[in-house]
């Protein structure tokens, strides 16, 4: 016979599976104010746009959206909108009420002129065994939200996860995804706050040849409290990676698992010791697949990632991980 704590531990990991991973924020007290997925919608309630995509053809646009309210993109309608052509992916829509939508990112201090958008089918995957896409980022292209809204800036607590593909990376800066300067430029130490997946060398490291989770807090990738070789933060070698960075006043932690399986684990929850960082200085705009200043040449794949307002409990973002499992991403 099951005891009275395993029934409830039971019940409550059901309650985290059926819940989507923006339900499961909101009930720890830490709502995300941004929600970003060509894959799956992010709250159980959501049904309605996930993207935009372009066609080339013609230059028309339509909306791909869920199949059903908590259900997963659909995209039978953009392959049928799309077919004989191609497309590119123009809008990420943000599933919050607070419209923090990504579009083209604008030129910046470290590349001039928009970036590329993602072509459309260029990442095809399965979510419970149904075909959807994710955002397939080669160097120079990359997405950005400048005027934003709930996003947290200065020294605010913030958590965001993504979930990424563990096999499409490089060494060049930076595949991030977060909170960066809303004026395109590197106004100095502690102006990000993002998640970053690559093998970059040239400021902070993991254990072996990478890639790595590591949080991008301007002018450094950071895998500990100062710039150096964290040994604890491993390389990846999942086909789909859970990556989370979460940061408050004097104080930032890096978590990562893979999204198939399992758990996360704690790669580093300390201070921040680097000069410049304490306090922070983020501003609040919102970045995909480049860095603060619109450097473009890293890659990576993007499926769906959240940013949320205040510093996420490990009993949060573990109920958030069990979730990611359920949605059985596999290739």
């Amino acid at each position: 016979m099951f005891s009275r704590s395993k029934a409830l531990a039971l019940a409550g990991l059901a309650a985290s599976v059926l819940a989507a991973p923006c339900d499961i924020y909101a009930s720890g007290g830490t709502p995300c104010v941004a929600a970003h997925s060509t894959t799956r919608a992010l709250f159980s309630a959501y049904n309605g746009r996930l993207y935009q995509v372009t066609r080339a053809s013609d230059n028309s646009v339509t909306d791909i959206n869920t199949l059903s309210a908590g259900g997963v993109a659909n995209a039978a309608s953009q392959d049928s909108f799309c077919s004989g052509t191609s497309c590119t992916i123009s809008i990420i829509y943000d599933q919050t009420t607070r419209a923090n939508h990504l579009t083209r990112a604008p030129g910046g201090g470290a590349a001039a002129g928009s970036d590329n958008l993602a072509v459309a089918n260029a990442a095809p995957i399965h979510l419970n065994g149904q075909k959807v896409y994710g955002v397939f980022i080669p160097p120079g292209t990359g997405y950005r939200n400048d005027r934003t809204n709930g996003i947290a800036t200065g020294d605010a607590a913030q958590g965001m996860y993504a979930v990424l593909d563990g096999t499409h990376f490089n060494g060049g800066c930076c595949f991030d995804y977060g909170n960066a300067e809303t004026n395109n430029d590197d106004n100095g130490n502690g102006h990000m706050e993002a998640i970053y997946f690559g093998n970059s060398r040239v400021w902070g490291t993991g254990a072996g040849n990478g890639p790595w989770i590591m949080a991008d807090l301007e002018n450094g990738l950071f895998s500990d409290s100062v710039l150096r070789n964290n040994p604890n933060v491993p390389t990846i070698t999942n086909r789909f990676v859970t990556a989370v960075v979460k940061g408050q006043p004097n104080n930032f932690a890096l978590k990562g698992g893979n999204a198939q399986s399992g758990g996360l684990s704690t790669f580093f929850n300390g201070p921040r010791s680097a000069s410049g960082y304490n306090p922070m200085k983020k501003e609040g705009a919102i970045i995909l697949g480049i860095g603060g200043d619109n450097s473009r040449s890293a890659q990576g794949t993007f499926y769906e990632g959240v940013m949320t307002s205040g510093f996420p409990s490990d009993a949060t973002e573990n109920a958030v991980q069990a979730n990611i499992v359920a949605a059985r991403y596999t290739t």
